[in-house]
């Protein structure tokens, strides 16, 4: 979740017009009969929020964008010129991208995946004893974590930055910090990572860190991509790779994994909660359409639901990912609201079954973990 402040220059904070429309006076709701206003303004409401939601949750196409530089095999970003020009000044205060390959070559056949989703809370969460637990649990099976709010610091990040540079207020902070560092944790654990900053952790010289999503893997991550969502209130990149895996058959597979972070709330002039769940809900549109050539294919993320499974944005994400079927429905943020979900897309035949894990390990977000089990086919006989 994490509302966190914007620090910019007046000339960063441009908004686009589809929040500024307005509508006739309240006046004109009324019949010859005098209304109290305890039935006007739920009318008034409902009007703002239709008008909002037939013009703000559009314009959410994304187009391809030059790799260089960016470490990534593809990278998508809005098509909106007014998208573009916002992130743009929150990206030149971040740095680059980061892949780093860590997982071993050889991983023995398989018939169970593990995915885990989970918002790690700018280092409080001990992504260290997440995987230990799942490694207890699943001794021989593939492992891949979709991480949010996890935070890279040290002099990739840029320590001088452009006058129209946006940056977000630090969040995070403990004594050991610099262990939780995603790419630290990535060593240590011996798993492939894939990391993109979404904006940087705070003004420079007191941070020196950007934070964003991440994909670890105990398989190599392959066909990278960066998926830039359409600007709201914060820069929001999500991530996406594929990875492969055998069957104790010798069947191969192949699975898209993503992991995303989306606006949870914006300001007064778009209706705070009302206006956050119009921006999520063209955020979500974004991210199904980028997602939508992978036949199999699992989503995790913070999507920052605050009407839980009612939520616009939930709907989208659903009706494009039919394979998500929810038995567990606690809350995941602080034992009160729904905010992270997974969504699956798989083939006939794959059986998918997730929870919400009771330990949070010290984050304020508790993490979900799927166990994806194979179709045990036949072995090929001889030619």
């Amino acid at each position: 979740m994490h509302n966190s402040s914007q620090l910019c220059s007046p000339a960063a904070r441009g908004r686009k017009p589809c929040y500024t429309e307005s509508v006739s006076p309240a006046t004109h709701l009324r019949s010859p009969v005098s209304r109290s206003w305890s039935t006007v303004l739920p009318l008034l409401l409902s009007v703002l929020v239709s008008l909002a939601a037939a013009g703000c949750t559009g314009g959410y196409n994304l187009v391809r964008r030059d790799t260089a530089g960016l470490g990534s095999s593809a990278w998508l970003s809005p098509a909106l010129a007014s998208d573009r020009a916002a992130l743009e000044r929150w990206s030149s205060a971040v740095g680059p991208p980061v892949l780093a390959r860590h997982a071993r070559a050889a991983v023995s056949a398989s018939d169970t995946l593990v995915v885990a989703s989970w918002n790690t809370a700018l280092g409080h969460g001990d992504v260290d004893a997440l995987f230990a637990d799942l490694r207890r649990e699943y001794p021989a099976s593939p492992i891949v974590l979709l991480l949010q709010e996890v935070y890279r610091g040290g002099p990739e990040v840029p320590a001088v930055l452009e006058p129209a540079a946006v940056v977000a207020k630090r969040l995070g902070g403990r004594g050991d910090r610099p262990a939780r560092e995603v790419e630290a944790a990535a060593a240590r654990l011996e798993l492939d990572l894939y990391y993109v900053p979404s904006m940087r952790n705070g003004p420079p010289p007191a941070s020196d860190e950007d934070r964003g999503n991440a994909i670890l893997s105990t398989l190599p991550l392959q066909d990278l991509t960066a998926i830039e969502l359409p600007f709201e209130r914060q820069r929001r990149v999500a991530v996406a790779a594929t990875i492969g895996f055998t069957s104790s058959n010798g069947m191969p597979w192949t699975l898209r994994v993503a992991s995303a972070h989306l606006d949870n709330m914006v300001g007064p002039k778009r209706l705070w909660f009302a206006g956050g769940e119009l921006a999520r809900t063209r955020q979500a549109r974004a991210l199904k359409e980028s997602l939508s050539d992978a036949a199999a294919a699992v989503l995790g993320g913070d999507f920052n639901t605050w009407f839980g499974f009612s939520d616009r944005a939930y709907g989208e994400l659903a009706r494009a990912f039919p394979d998500t079927r929810v038995t567990d429905r606690r809350p995941t943020f602080l034992g009160v609201l729904r905010l992270d979900h997974l969504f699956f897309r798989v083939p006939d035949g794959w059986q998918v079954d997730f929870r919400r894990l009771g330990d949070r390990y010290g984050s304020d977000h508790s993490p979900l973990v799927a166990a994806i089990r194979l179709p045990i086919h036949p072995a090929p006989g001889p030619e």
